[in-house]
């Protein structure tokens, strides 16, 4: 479960997020709404320990996460959370099989049982074909998919996704929804997805909106 107690944040004089508090539960897929610019980002940043608020706590079940050093908060974020970004940020020199065990090789776990789990999700994908394929090699739709596969390799808590469908086309977009889904039913895996496509925002299990800094 995962905890956001009266989290508040500002850049200079812009208050962007006041008091919010939300709470998820395991396997629950929760959608994030709102403007541009209403925060939604922020929030999952600070979620997901890339970011810290000026005030308030996130806990990841028992651990108090905006207590964590950096160095800490680094490894914990490695360890416990997953994320799905618009922009797929894979490695261009990297193969898809390579890219989706790199965080189990920063974990520290060896080479070949890395390798291993990756292809593993890969399979799962349907993406078993494409593992050696560079980036650049592969669709949209496909690097996403590997992006998925990085975000589960170490089994996190929660995968935590923003605007995940928005560089893709309406087909793909609708593929990758539903894979959401089918990894939420088939492992109770837990997502927070901030989202503007409505499909998406409307198939989650509760859809928060965030307005004027506070969620509704």
């Amino acid at each position: 479960m995962i905890q956001a107690i009266e989290i508040n944040k500002s850049y200079g004089n812009l208050h962007v997020l006041r008091d919010i508090n939300l709470t998820v539960r395991q396997g629950e897929v929760v959608s994030i709404v709102g403007a541009s610019g209403a925060g939604k980002t922020t929030l999952l940043q600070i979620l997901g320990t890339l970011d810290r608020p000026d005030s308030g706590h996130v806990m990841h079940g028992s651990t108090d996460v905006t207590q964590l050093s950096d160095s800490e908060a680094a490894r914990f974020r490695n360890l416990n959370i997953g994320f799905v970004f618009q922009f797929h940020n894979l490695l261009p020199e990297f193969t898809a099989l390579e890219n989706a065990a790199m965080p189990a090789l920063i974990a520290g776990v060896p080479m070949a049982e890395a390798k291993r789990r990756a292809m593993e999700l890969l399979s799962f994908l349907k993406l078993d074909e494409r593992a050696d394929h560079k980036p650049a090699q592969l669709s949209g739709g496909e690097q996403q998919r590997v992006a998925v596969a990085r975000a589960l390799i170490n089994k996190p808590g929660v995968v935590l996704a923003d605007e995940p469908s928005g560089n893709l086309d309406s087909q793909h977009a609708r593929e990758l929804h539903q894979l959401f889904f089918t990894l939420r039913n088939q492992f109770n895996q837990t997502f927070v997805i901030v989202t503007h496509n409505d499909e998406l925002a409307n198939m989650a299990d509760r859809k928060v909106t965030i307005k004027d800094g506070k969620n509704q």
